[in-house]
């Protein structure tokens, strides 16, 4: 059986995640595009500094909210 617990995205990390960092690199991607990175808590801050600092960083959801928003359809495409 494949465990399908969502993992954090941080290099090395395999704790559960909790939050969903939604990016989006305006030299590669159309402005509606958004990417998705997983984070633990404790990676949350860390990845969340990293897109900032390079512009990318669109918007940082709880994994429940960013299920919930996808499954109505109402949620930025991935």
């Amino acid at each position: 059986m494949i465990d399908e617990t969502p993992v954090c995205s941080a290099k090395g990390c395999r704790a559960a995640a909790v939050w969903v960092l939604a990016w989006n690199n305006p030299k590669l991607h159309t402005p509606e595009r958004r990417k998705t990175w997983l984070a633990c808590e404790d990676h949350r801050e860390h990845l969340s500094q990293f897109l900032g600092v390079r512009g990318f960083l669109k918007d940082v959801v709880t994994l429940p909210e960013w299920d919930a928003a996808q499954g109505s359809g109402d949620g930025p495409a991935a």
